[in-house]
């Protein structure tokens, strides 16, 4: 077990600075759903969505290239460094150019009409966190987490800290442009913080490796292209293809605004997978010689799979006071869609412990082709379901497609680079877990727990006992010296 308790050991450290951060970030819905109405926020729900797909091109998939080439034998890291941040500088300016030309057209174009200044302070957030990727990629690689969460964590502070003094403060009239401008301002920090780094880099391209890490990553691009798809599409498209009245009196940007608040609860499965993934990435590619590692990954993913689970019952049986998080009670009529989220989240995290193999095995390609399979379910899946059932037929998207592209990527991965994942096992635990969710929300409803604390105190056994079965099935495994 000493290299999977390594990896554990970083990725607490990465989730103090991933996680923990974004978990703060999280709190701030409860001030952004006190302050805005559902339709104010739908705007800042709709301006993030685009800014997560767009920066994907900023980036180009060069922080998994980073890892791939700097981690092979003899490579030369600063070199490395050089090349990588080289693509990443001339495509984020490339792209930053027309954004803040065209400023106004965008804005009409992605229907926030009278945001224009809001789309230029956007391009120069995406700039710099772009200039500061492959920076975060090296502390990653150098195994140096203490200083990657010290940078979120003061980042966060700097944004969650700004957002009540233009939020609260009576020198402010609370508005979304503050949120922004907010940010900006946090990231500026990054740039501050890795000014010596990014002094010491100096453009470099490679007639041999620069042609091989663009060949590497550019397939990484378009499968987080289409990840990202997936991952923002329903938020992009719900108002569009929502009929109208179809949530009687509420507006349909007052819907997008409720999906959009109601989704950041599915944020605390996706953060915790974030984590994992700073810390296994590395780790996968490390360990990827060694003659025992595809025993070794499924024994990680096994794990992985127990701890979403964890994840999944807690927040899922606990939204009775987690909902108070949206301070405003229209925000509520769209808690029913976490668990549905959270369970798409699960499977997205399978799924990326299942791409190792053709990370490993240079086969890029695959991700692309899979993820853009799973972009078509969401893009066929919104356009039937939205219609019929609203934000709980995009969830159920995101499920489907998810869980599509988990089975596709197992099977393909059994090909290439058999692992002996523990399948049935792990399914199991996910429908066990998923069973008693739903078993918990039949049991409050007959039982009429109108009492919070009587209810909280049943939730809270439930979990209790959850944790003990684990334990006691897992106890071997818990107990082995060596992975």
């Amino acid at each position: 077990m000493g290299k999977i308790k390594r990896l554990a050991g970083e990725t607490v450290l990465y989730g103090f600075g991933s996680i923990l951060p974004r978990v703060l970030n999280f709190l701030l819905v409860g001030v952004h759903t006190e302050v805005f109405a559902a339709e104010e926020y739908s705007v800042l729900t709709k301006l993030f969505s685009y800014v997560a797909l767009v920066n994907v091109v900023f980036l180009f998939g060069m922080e998994t290239a980073y890892f791939r080439f700097a981690s092979a034998p003899g490579a030369d890291e600063k070199k490395i460094f050089n090349l990588a941040q080289t693509v990443i500088v001339c495509i984020s300016l490339a792209c930053s150019v027309p954004f803040l030309v065209f400023s106004h057209p965008i804005a009409d174009f992605l229907e926030v009409a009278g945001h224009e200044k809001l789309v230029r302070i956007l391009v120069v957030i995406m700039f710099m966190d772009a200039i500061t990727a492959i920076p975060f990629s090296r502390l990653r690689h150098q195994h140096k987490p203490l200083q990657f969460a010290v940078g979120k964590l003061i980042n966060v502070g700097l944004f969650i800290g700004l957002n009540f003094v233009f939020l609260y403060s009576s020198y402010f009239e609370p508005k979304v442009d503050y949120v922004i401008i907010a940010n900006l301002i946090a990231n500026a920090f990054f740039v501050l913080m890795f000014a010596k780094t990014l002094l010491q880099w100096r453009p470099q391209f490679d007639r041999q490796i620069s042609p091989k890490m663009f060949s590497y990553a550019y397939p990484v691009m378009l499968t987080g292209l289409a990840g990202m798809t997936n991952e923002t599409f329903s938020r992009l498209m719900l108002d569009k293809w929502l009929p109208d009245n179809f949530y009687g009196n509420i507006s349909k940007a007052s819907a997008l605004g409720i999906f959009g608040a109601c989704y950041r609860f599915s944020v605390l499965m996706s953060l915790a997978i974030q984590a994992f993934r700073y810390a296994a990435e590395p780790f996968f590619f490390a360990q990827s010689n060694e003659k025992n590692s595809p025993q070794l990954f499924a024994k990680v993913n096994h794990y992985f799979v127990i701890v979403c689970c964890l994840f999944l019952i807690g927040v899922s049986i606990n939204l009775d006071i987690l909902k108070f998080f949206l301070r405003r009670e229209e925000y509520w009529a769209g808690i029913d869609i976490v668990p549905i989220l959270l369970l798409a989240y699960l499977f997205l995290g399978i799924y990326y412990n299942f791409s190792a193999w053709f990370k490993i095995t240079d086969r890029t390609y695959y991700g692309t082709i899979i993820t853009c399979i799973g972009a078509v379910v969401t893009l066929i899946g919104n356009y039937f379901l939205i219609p019929v059932a609203g934000y709980t037929g995009s969830s159920f998207t995101a499920l489907l497609c998810y869980f599509s592209m988990t089975v596709i990527c197992y099977v393909l991965g059994q090909r290439f680079y058999p692992i002996p994942y523990t399948v049935g096992k792990d399914l199991l635990y996910v429908i066990c877990t998923t069973a008693i969710v739903y078993g918990v929300y039949y049991v409050d409803k007959m039982l009429g727990l109108s009492s919070q604390v009587v209810a909280t105190l049943f939730h809270a056994i439930v979990i209790l006992v959850y944790i003990g079965a684990i334990i006691l099935i897992e106890r071997n495994g818990f107990t082995e010296k060596r992975a």
